[in-house]
């Protein structure tokens, strides 16, 4: 193989060599038309301006309910995961320093893909129900955190007697 015989990778695209004359396609305004804003050197644009008129994204309207705000985001792990461990007792601590998890603070899920053979005391947020057979005929145990739930007391109203 000679070096003239070599090909550039396609990831590596060549510049547009603009105003090289009018048999380039780029040439004489190089591609930015006549006059006015867009021709001259230093200009930019939002991508969501539309000369003035009302964009787009505020045209639409924006109605309905997003859950994202309120929805409960669990880290998967699953049982098969749990079984490389060899520690005795498996909580979140355990879980993040073997990388099976990103954050202590998160909520964690225990699923029940996979097999295990020994396991000890797992504690977690939730469980599937295929999770906890699984542990529990391994002769392990899981313990479920509890939220602690805050409730508002709502004053009832006195009650008026008319007579």
């Amino acid at each position: 193989m000679e070096t003239y015989q070599i090909k550039k990778p396609a990831s590596i695209k060549s510049r547009k060599r603009v105003g090289r004359g009018p048999s380039s396609g780029h040439g004489k305004t190089c591609c930015r038309g006549q006059k006015g804003q867009g021709s001259r050197s230093g200009f930019s644009m939002n991508p969501g301006f539309e000369g003035g008129q009302m964009p787009f994204q505020r045209r639409v309207p924006k109605r309905g309910f997003n859950n994202y705000i309120f929805a409960v985001n669990y880290e998967l792990v699953n049982v098969s995961q749990l079984a490389k461990l060899t520690v005795e007792t498996i909580d979140k601590e355990v879980l993040s320093k073997a990388g099976l998890i990103k954050c202590v603070d998160s909520k964690v899920k225990i699923l029940g893909n996979g097999e295990i053979a020994k396991t000890g005391k797992i504690i977690a947020d939730k469980f599937s129900e295929t999770a906890v057979s699984k542990i529990k005929k391994a002769g392990g145990t899981v313990e479920v955190i509890e939220v602690k739930k805050i409730v508002k007391k709502v004053k009832k109203d006195k009650k008026v007697n008319n007579a």
